[in-house]
């Protein structure tokens, strides 16, 4: 088993104790991504669907540092504190997505860090 730390600028660096990303052998495990600006380490000024936006971008930024793509996701989920933009989140995602579509799970929790309304995190397979 090869264990590798995965880090980039392109995405907002860990507010915490976690890596961006560790690669196990061809499995890529992505740590949960706010919106947060990389450059600012701030959220996104936008509305919901734009902070979605973010959170793909910052993974899709991790996913190319490991060597791969959104199209390797294998299994993504979000997290929600309002389940009511789970429509926006499906619109969303078609537009970082083609078919055939990750396994994803979608929850609805109480808070997230920085009192952001969404976060993502995703399991990538290369090849």
């Amino acid at each position: 088993m090869t264990r590798e730390i995965i880090s980039t600028d392109k995405a907002p660096q860990a507010i915490g104790t976690y890596s961006q990303a560790v690669k196990v052998d061809n499995t890529v495990y992505i740590s949960g991504q706010i919106p947060l600006v990389p450059e600012t380490m701030e959220v996104h000024d936008g509305d919901f669907a734009d902070h979605v936006r973010q959170v793909f971008s910052n993974l899709s930024a991790i996913a190319e540092e490991a060597g791969g793509s959104l199209n390797d996701f294998v299994k993504v989920t979000v997290f929600l504190t309002d389940l009511d933009n789970f429509a926006t989140v499906n619109s969303v995602m078609e537009e970082f997505f083609s078919q055939p579509y990750p396994a994803r799970a979608a929850v609805q929790i109480s808070a997230l860090p920085k009192g952001v309304e969404v976060e993502a995190d995703a399991v990538m397979v290369l090849a």
